[in-house]
């Protein structure tokens, strides 16, 4: 590692910078000039607008804020349109104040003796960027402006893919590839600055999230120089930003899943895998061009949206099916003679829900001439992104407690219609009193199948369910010009949609976590890795393309040879060729995390995936500590 970078990892990793991160302090901090200079602090009031977005940083960069500002002018300057007017000069004053603001910062940076800053920042942002250096400074800015416009969970997109350009130019003006992998370590390094500019649920909930990878429209890897370069920037690092997300398929050579199980090994939670062959299909059903369709990236987490042109609000509403399956038990079990009945009754359910998520949720009201800027055709046409700027404003829908839903309708069909070995009175009882002095029962409930097993029964329930989600769902209208998605994430409602949700058939008790995202209920017992790839793929996941990963935990001790670390890599192989379509990885250690608990000093820089980004142990609240710590750790 060079001295540069060295010095910036040390920065960030003392315990003076530890405080900064403290998630209860009101004022931001201004930070010391870096390599990249750009701990400038903030004083914006806390809020949030929209995100989960990614622009386009490519024109931006190759176009300079000079340029824009003026194809701003001429556009106005031609419209008769005085909403259209007005609206261009707010674009127009927004990128006024950002230059203005680097103007002042590049004598702030002269002073301090920073020259390679200073001689960048006489030419970006104001002019385009002409070598990798520039470019990552120029990307850099973008993302702070985003964020103090109150822009959260702005993502990074393919930079491998949008950054190659320069990385070429500067490959033909002599530079080599250890000076560019310096400056992307710096780069890495600068995104775990300024963690006080969003407002996540929990510290390291920024949405920073980097798409590597992929294949074009004829089946051509894109994964690149650059893409091997951010893998091995982020192994040495060992950073929880920038996120890494790995774009595969059913070609993607080996020797890639090998190179990223040892990015897993270190125990940042990534990358998650995204597969290529479910998900560009999948959003082409969902009225995505192809063109587009192949250029996808994910969001904050795990959502997928079109960079540039895409104003898509992908976590809009949150599908709660273990209290969905619930209410169902409640209200109609005694009623029903045959499972099926009251499986129609759960449809009938969740058919009502998407009925209410489309009818009461129809606009959006917020406008962002700064963000508008980043998406392609608002400066031409001086319109707001979300308000008919954009080409895609879709609304998406997570699909909370899957396996918790399919594994208490699976029990109930076992113990009350097959077995009747519990009546419906004695089971809604049991439930009523939280399966208090009814610890014979909820033993019953919890040796019936689950999701995780390959076992038929339970994964025939889960596929019903998805289907009847994503058929009363996928490609409704949402009101504006879009169409809502079906998804199987649930972000953090794996533990807020739980608290009010009562004792479930299951055997999970009132206000009990939910399994995270799209993986196996908490505490049950599997057959192991292989028996969960295969039930979490039966069904047709193009049918529920909004994102939201199947999560393994593996204990650390499974990565501790080549041996082992081969065998992940063909596991996560597999899940692509059986149409698994996101996939990611936690490598943990039970009593490690349960030590960090009582000694958190002893482990200040110990990384955990939480849902669909990774944070530090320690400052996560306790609920999700032990949400991890609960989770299934499975071994060789």
């Amino acid at each position: 590692m060079t001295k540069n970078v060295d010095s910036l990892l040390k920065q960030l990793t003392t315990k003076e910078y530890k405080k900064y991160r403290v998630k209860e302090r009101e004022e931001p901090i201004l930070y010391p000039v870096d390599f990249f200079g750009f701990h400038m602090g903030s004083n914006r009031p806390c809020g949030k607008l929209c995100g989960n977005v990614t622009p386009n940083y490519k024109r931006v960069m190759t176009m300079g804020f000079e340029a824009l500002c003026q194809e701003l002018r001429d556009h106005i300057a031609a419209t008769t349109d005085e909403a259209k007017k007005a609206y261009g000069m707010a674009m127009l004053e927004k990128l006024q104040e950002c230059m203005d603001v680097c103007d002042a910062y590049r004598e702030a940076v002269k002073a301090q003796g920073n020259t390679r800053l200073y001689q960048a920042l006489l030419t970006v942002p104001r002019k385009p960027a002409t070598t990798f250096y520039e470019a990552c400074v120029f990307l850099k800015l973008c993302i702070y402006f985003l964020r103090v416009s109150h822009i959260d969970h702005v993502g990074l997109g393919r930079f491998d893919q949008y950054m190659y350009s320069f990385y070429e130019n500067d490959k033909a003006s002599g530079v080599t590839d250890e000076e560019i992998f310096e400056t992307i370590e710096a780069f890495f390094i600068s995104l775990n600055f300024d963690t006080d500019l969003y407002s996540g649920v929990q510290q390291g909930d920024n949405g920073q999230s980097l798409v590597l990878g992929g294949f074009d429209k004829e089946g051509k890897s894109m994964y690149n120089t650059l893409s091997a370069m951010c893998m091995d920037a982020s192994l040495e690092l060992n950073l929880i930003d920038p996120k890494i997300n790995l774009r595969v398929g059913k070609n993607t050579p080996e020797e890639i899943f090998v190179k990223a199980t040892y990015l897993t090994k270190r125990g940042l939670g990534f990358p998650q895998y995204c597969n290529d062959d479910i998900v560009v299909p999948g959003l082409v059903g969902l009225g995505y061009e192809p063109d587009d369709a192949i250029n996808y990236v994910v969001a904050a987490c795990w959502e997928y949206i079109i960079p540039g042109c895409g104003a898509d609000i992908p976590n809009i509403r949150t599908m709660n099916f273990p209290l969905i399956v619930s209410h169902v038990v409640e209200d109609k079990l005694r009623d029903c003679n045959h499972f099926e009945e009251l499986m129609n009754y759960v449809e009938q359910a969740i058919k009502k829900e998407c009925d209410y998520f489309v009818e009461t949720c129809k606009g959006v009201t917020v406008t962002t001439p700064l963000l508008s800027v980043f998406t392609d055709h608002c400066t031409r046409n001086l319109t707001d992104m979300w308000h008919g700027g954009a080409k895609y404003i879709n609304f998406g829908c997570h699909g909370a407690g899957i396996a918790n839903a399919t594994d208490a309708l699976c029990a109930i069909k076992t113990c009350v219609f097959e077995e009747k070995s519990i009546n419906p009175g004695r089971l809604l009882d049991a439930l009523d009193r939280n399966f208090a002095g009814c610890e014979e029962i909820r033993n019953l409930l919890r040796a019936c199948p689950k999701m995780g097993n390959n076992d038929d029964k339970a994964d025939g329930i889960a596929c019903k369910i998805m289907a009847c989600f994503s058929r009363n769902l996928n490609n409704r209208p949402n009101g504006i010009g879009g169409v809502w998605r079906a998804g199987t994430g649930s972000a953090m409602e794996y533990i807020l949609s739980a608290v009010n949700c009562p004792a479930t058939a299951d055997g999970r008790k009132a206000s009990e976590p939910y399994s995270s995202s799209f993986s196996p209920s908490l505490d049950v017992k599997t057959n192991g890795l292989l028996s969960i790839i295969q039930s979490f793929t039966k069904y047709d996941m193009t049918k529920i393309i909004n994102g939201g990963p199947l999560t393994l935990e593996i204990h650390d001790s499974v990565f501790r040879n080549d041996i082992g670390i081969t065998k992940i890599a063909l596991l996560v192989k597999a899940f692509i060729s059986l149409g698994g379509h996101q996939l990611q990885l936690n490598s943990i250690n039970r009593e490690v995390l349960l030590d960090a608990q009582k000694h958190p000093e002893k482990y200040p820089n110990l990384i955990v995936r939480v849902w669909g980004w990774s944070g530090y142990f320690n400052e996560l609240d306790l609920t999700y500590q032990n949400h991890i710590i609960r989770r299934c750790e499975y071994g060789t």
